[in-house]
């Protein structure tokens, strides 16, 4: 009995399951440097304060300089503040709200956001300033 001849076989490299992870690594660190940035609000021109010290916010209440309030980015009125934070803040925990105010936002206005905000229980406030 005689058996054909072998064919050599040709070694390859199959390199699609390669570029296939290289793709996903890929996705993957494009897609968690999106979760990397901080929520500031919206863009306002921020008092200058040479002490400023820079804190975690875990709330964003933006003031501008029409006097709009806006919580995050959702707009809210003066009225539905309290509710609109109280919802927001985990029970028996502390939260700090940062409030982001134009310079040329009426001192009234940011006087009356913060006293709504302040009666709420585990909420600390912090104003946002600028580095000369």
């Amino acid at each position: 009995m005689q058996l054909p001849p072998e064919e050599e076989s040709r070694l390859t490299i199959n390199i699609v399951p390669m570029i296939d992870v290289v793709f996903a690594v890929l996705a993957f660190f494009i897609l968690s440097t999106l979760y990397l940035t901080r929520d500031e609000g919206l863009p306002v021109n921020l008092p200058t304060a040479t002490t400023s010290e820079s804190q975690e916010a875990s709330l964003t209440l933006t003031i501008t300089a029409e006097g709009d309030l806006f919580l995050g980015q959702q707009p809210v009125v003066l009225e539905a503040l309290y509710d609109e934070v109280q919802a927001l803040v985990p029970p028996g925990q502390s939260t700090m709200v940062t409030v982001r105010a134009d310079a040329a936002t009426p001192h009234g206005q940011v006087v009356a956001a913060m006293d709504r905000i302040r009666t709420i229980d585990g909420v600390r406030l912090g104003i946002a300033t600028q580095q000369p």
